[in-house]
């Protein structure tokens, strides 16, 4: 299985790691001849490539070396998927919510190319969602994107699989860690710009803290729920959005002596699409702190069901990666060397 990269950041270099770590694990269930293996990378500005498989060990060093994963540079990451013979795309290059970026020109040009795609990348699933999923059907190839709404949180697969004989009424969740952070310090007295820049010291916020304070990375999650989930045909520009940075101290403390907290909640069904801020009573799953996810999937026959995770990070997002590939792997190559 040889795979292409696009995007070396925190989540590539997660991925690179997690290969690495379950190695063994791979070749017991494949075979050696096999497992997979990263072909080709491609960073903001060059790429590298080696048929055979990358040392991705020597690419982490060049990387913190130099800046670099590869001496050629290149300006067009289509050209560069054109010019490498690849099984599947990792796509893990920055989220684009506008127009979807060099992450959208990736998948669409791999899936028309008739390879396996699985992305992180929200921008083109929230807003290219239907085109994409046509062109996975119409080429014969498999589109994954666990890691896309809630890193480590597993739902989209749950509900799929697991779930695939409920009628899903509807899903709550908290889906940015971001707000959620924010909003725990301000239950804790914490003035809303102190706690962002709390966040971002920690690195659970970026320098524009905009997508995750004015809800769209929210949004974009809970498009991809609505479309994956429900077969609704909706983007992102269809979400009514409120973000978190008008909620003052006087709101928190009036939200505390009526024993409820404030939290971004994304929801959607059939007919809802939304995000915004809302009381939560205290000790209900969705009135949980810190940067943890959470979702309530409220389905016909089980009930209601709750899933926690870790929203984000390298490890945690690449393990979903990981699922989606053992996915992938198994319809392609089959469990012939399980024991």
């Amino acid at each position: 299985m040889r795979i292409l990269m696009s995007g070396y950041g925190t989540v590539g270099r997660g991925f690179a790691e997690v290969l690495e770590k379950r190695s063994k694990f791979l070749e017991e269930r494949f075979g050696k001849e096999n497992l997979p293996r990263i072909v080709c990378v491609m960073d903001s500005k060059t790429v590298a490539r080696d048929p055979a498989g990358l040392d991705m060990k020597a690419l982490e060093e060049r990387k913190l070396r130099t800046g670099k994963v590869g001496d050629e540079s290149y300006s067009d990451s289509v050209a560069v998927i054109d010019s490498v013979g690849f099984d599947l795309l990792v796509e893990v290059s920055p989220t684009d919510i506008k127009d979807g970026g060099a992450g959208l020109r990736n998948i669409r040009r791999a899936l028309e190319r008739g390879k396996d795609v699985i992305t992180v990348n929200k921008g083109p699933l929230a807003l290219c969602f239907g085109e994409l999923i046509d062109l996975a059907v119409e080429n014969e190839c498999k589109l994954k994107f666990e890691g896309s709404v809630g890193g480590a949180m597993p739902i989209i697969n749950l509900c799929h699989n697991n779930l695939a004989g409920e009628n899903i009424r509807s899903i709550k969740g908290i889906f940015n860690g971001t707000c959620n952070y924010i909003l725990s310090k301000m239950d804790n007295g914490q003035p809303f710009e102190q706690a962002l820049k709390e966040a971002q010291q920690r690195g659970y916020a970026e320098t524009d803290p905009t997508n995750d304070i004015e809800g769209f990375d929210a949004a974009a999650k809970v498009t991809i729920l609505a479309n994956s989930v429900f077969h609704r045909n909706v983007t992102i520009r269809d979400v009514r959005i409120t973000g978190i940075s008008s909620i003052t101290p006087d709101a928190i403390a009036l939200a505390a002596s009526r024993n409820m907290v404030i939290r971004l909640i994304g929801e959607v069904s059939e007919t809802k699409l939304e995000v915004s801020p809302r009381l939560v009573p205290k000790g209900h799953p969705l009135a949980i702190g810190g940067t943890i996810n959470t979702a309530m999937i409220d389905a016909d026959l089980a009930g209601p069901i709750t899933v926690y995770g870790r929203g984000a990070g390298r490890i945690e997002t690449a393990s979903a990666i990981l699922g989606d590939l053992l996915s992938v792997m198994d319809d392609r190559i089959g469990k012939k060397h399980s024991k």
